[in-house]
């Protein structure tokens, strides 16, 4: 199943790691009174916040982020997390926020005199400094007495880059210049893998195309992605076909076929090795009367 740790950083900042590494989507509901903004980020696979009795809902996709606002009322989280996916949220108090950023105001919206009592929803992407923060909340390895520390240090990092003004990537004063170049071709490789996962490029292929070598791209991937290259896309490519056999147009040679297995034994080990059961059992699962 899903689960959920919530790290007090201070009184009224709090920030939540949620993480669904099953098959099964996980919901999870939390009271969170007005007063409060939450940011919530998209690590991977995708997420949806459910309001007024999920009547409404606003999806969080990978790589993306929501901002919520409403002074006027409390603002329960309401979360569906897809199978495979992470999400990390902060919620911290207007008060606190703006003494944070009171001479600020005027820039971010929701803190002018205008818009006090006004209710704010914003989405947004994240960027690669914030996607290298975000992966370090999620792989930190430190010894658990500093863990509190570590959170708080990594929690106020990510709001000063979220509200970062700093538009243009190739500023000279932007100190993350050298991470930000690397992260996006770290993702250009996650892109790469994923348009080419049948007949996916050699490592030493890859680096050379995104323009990294191989070193750096094997310890960006892993600390961006917290998997190897090859080892994310296996998890991609399970992942891609059990969402065929879903679909239920495709038989179980055919899927493997499609993702880069040219023996149907082959791509039967690596589904069990994932799933822990064959894809024809898992298709009997799903569709109990098929023959």
């Amino acid at each position: 199943m899903g689960s959920q740790e919530i790290i007090k950083i201070e009184d009224d900042f709090t920030l939540i790691r949620f993480q669904n590494d099953s098959l099964d989507s996980f919901n999870v509901q939390r009271e969170v009174g007005s007063g409060l903004i939450q940011f919530h980020f998209g690590i991977k696979g995708k997420a949806k916040f459910m309001f007024n009795q999920g009547n409404y809902a606003l999806e969080l996709k990978e790589e993306k982020s929501l901002l919520l606002y409403n002074p006027q009322k409390e603002l329960p989280l309401n979360l569906e997390l897809a199978p495979n996916s992470w999400v990390i949220s902060v919620i911290i108090s207007i008060k606190k926020f703006h003494a944070l950023f009171s001479t600020e105001a005027d820039y971010i919206t929701f803190l002018s005199a205008d818009n006090k009592d006004k209710k704010y929803y914003n989405e947004g992407n994240i960027s690669p400094s914030m996607a290298i923060v975000l992966s370090q909340l999620f792989h930190y390895s430190l010894h658990p007495s500093i863990k509190n520390l570590y959170y708080k240090g990594k929690g106020y990092e990510l709001l000063s880059l979220y509200f970062n003004r700093t538009e243009d990537p190739n500023a000279e004063q932007c100190p993350f210049l050298i991470d930000e170049d690397n992260v996006m071709k770290i993702r250009k490789a996650k892109e790469i893998i994923i348009a080419n996962m049948a007949e996916p490029p050699g490592l030493q292929e890859l680096a050379d195309e995104i323009g990294l070598n191989l070193k750096k791209l094997k310890m960006g991937f892993k600390q961006i992605y917290g998997d190897t290259v090859y080892g994310f896309l296996f998890d991609y490519k399970m992942d891609f076909a059990r969402k065929l056999l879903d679909s239920g147009s495709y038989n179980v040679n055919e899927v493997g076929l499609k993702i880069g297995y040219s023996t149907g034994s082959h791509f039967i080990a690596a589904f069990k090795k994932k799933f822990a059961t064959t894809p024809k059992k898992y298709l009997m699962s799903i569709n109990p009367n098929m023959p």
